[in-house]
């Protein structure tokens, strides 16, 4: 199997969507796989993939998600670099001093003397080391700064959007107000004094005019009138040299080009206009059903650790198709070569069965009233119920199973026994050492350190024709030492948990 080749072995997500192991999650509070349809993804940081500034989110939105230093060249998309170069000024002349006034009008007025040497100034443009596309093509004036003063182009509509944007703020913050009032009007009170004040008799209102301030109230929007837009029928007329003037392809924008900058499209190349580079997120992940951190990446840009990586191959076994050790046949009995890998730092044991057990789904739900007994004890304290507090998750999203649509048309003959992985030791990959050897199952063709190789029995469905491609089905149950408790005692765990594995083992031969 190259690396470019998609993988012929899929896990099955607790969604039913079939992926790759490196592209799948493990949540282990829940204990299950999870696929990218099953998190949510939340931003942690703005940045610059250029400078690597890290930006806050507000004032991120402010820039319209947009770096103020780097900017993308207009023609072929690529970072601009700041150029130097120097400019020939020339000084003012010379003018006679206010001590030297008094002999200035006695003898004839001095003729002005130029500079004997002159000066030159440093300015910047910006040119593309790509496609050596610069702002003077487009007669954007020279800057005597780096960065932070290159104009931005105007867009003919930005005072109709500004306009529109003011009125759906508006329109937004009267509908939120008037769903306050309405929550505030149906809502029972929960209690006899809605607030610590009213016991003592000195209302919030009360305190804020013996202090001097003035009634706290919600600001009333502001009316923003809007004209509609009204369609003209005024069309600009088409020049008269359109149908005979030569055309220069290379003075006409490209679709990419004209999409890079959306307010007013060019159609020559001389109008383009160098684009503020957007900025880059980090985004974190999180389970859709516990709404616990998957994936958190580091704050700093320059950083590509994880504080927190659940990925499905640090704590699931990893199963890789090595080969089939005959062409596949119709209704013939064959073999498919399997290597089992074990990520984790505890022993696991594995048994392959053609379906999971009925009481698999029952395990997982004890395992995760299990993991909420802390927090169900702290919530059950009767004055938070009282007060109607709740301290517990509230699940985001309802989790859509759906069934699984790959078929399997092959039949495998299951393992005489279980086996069992040895825990991951980095250092055994280094060690000259040879093993005793071991009694092993048949089915096991050799074994070294946390990886195993084992021999499967199959055959193809008997009505499968040239051509056809054979799928393989089974579930692997294993165990998970689950490190994350809420007990007291905070011990490990052990854990029988399943996955549903399918491989695509190849077409079946004429």
């Amino acid at each position: 199997m190259s690396f470019m080749q998609p993988s012929p072995v899929k896990y099955a997500c607790s969604c039913g969507i079939l992926n790759p192991i490196n592209k799948l999650f493990f949540c282990r509070h829940c204990p299950k796989l999870r696929c990218g349809f099953c998190v949510c993804h939340e931003i942690e940081s703005h940045f610059c993939s250029n400078c690597l500034e890290n930006i806050p989110s507000s004032e991120a939105r402010h820039k319209k998600n947009c770096c103020a230093n780097c900017f993308d060249c207009p023609c072929c998309q690529h970072t601009l670099s700041a150029r130097a170069t120097t400019v020939p000024v020339v000084r003012k002349t010379e003018e006679p001093k206010e001590g030297e006034s008094g002999a200035a009008e006695v003898t004839a007025a001095p003729s002005p003397k130029p500079s004997a040497m002159p000066t030159t100034k440093k300015m910047y443009y910006l040119s593309c080391l790509s496609c050596r596309w610069t702002t003077r093509d487009v007669g954007i004036p020279d800057q005597g700064v780096a960065t932070g003063t290159w104009p931005d182009k105007e867009c003919l509509y930005q005072v109709r959007f500004n306009t529109l944007m003011e009125y759906y703020q508006t329109v937004v913050l009267q509908e939120k107000q008037e769903k306050q009032e309405f929550l505030r009007r149906k809502a029972p009170k929960q209690h006899k004094f809605p607030s610590l004040t009213d016991r003592t008799g000195l209302t919030v209102s009360l305190i804020r005019r013996q202090i001097g301030w003035t009634e706290k109230s919600m600001p009333k929007p502001k009316t923003v009138h809007i004209t509609s837009a009204e369609a003209s029928a005024d069309v600009e007329p088409l020049s008269a040299d359109i149908f005979t003037q030569p055309l220069n392809l290379r003075n006409i924008t490209t679709i990419a080009q004209r999409h890079s900058q959306p307010a007013d499209q060019p159609t020559a190349v001389s109008r383009l206009y160098p684009q503020r580079r957007s900025l880059w997120i980090k985004r974190s992940l999180r389970c859709r059903q516990c709404e616990h951190n998957l994936i958190k990446p580091e704050y700093h840009p320059t950083s590509i650790k994880y504080r927190i990586q659940l990925f499905a191959r640090c704590h699931v076994p990893e199963v890789v198709m090595v080969r089939c050790e005959q062409p596949l046949q119709a209704g013939q009995s064959n073999a498919i070569l399997l290597k089992f890998t074990n990520p984790t730092m505890y022993d696991m044991t594995i048994s392959l069965l053609d379906a999971p057990p009925p009481d698999a789904e029952v395990n997982a739900d004890a395992f995760q009233q299990a993991c909420r007994i802390k927090e169900e004890a702290i919530t059950s304290s009767p004055l938070l119920k009282s007060s109607g507090v709740t301290l517990a998750r509230q699940n985001s999203t309802r989790e859509v199973k759906r069934e699984v649509k790959e078929v399997t048309n092959a039949t495998i003959v299951p393992l005489e026994s279980e086996f069992v992985l040895n825990q991951r030791d980095d250092s055994k990959e280094f060690d000259e050492d040879v093993q005793a050897p071991i009694e092993e199952p048949k089915f096991i063709v050799w074994r070294k350190g946390n990886k195993v190789l084992l021999r499967l029995q199959f055959s193809p469905a008997a009505e499968l024709q040239p051509g056809n491609n054979v799928t393989l089905g089974f579930c692997m149950q294993y165990t998970y030492v689950n490190t994350v408790s809420n007990t007291p005692d905070k011990e490990p765990t052990t854990h029988a948990l399943y996955s549903r594995i399918f491989i695509h083992a190849g077409d079946i031969v004429n």
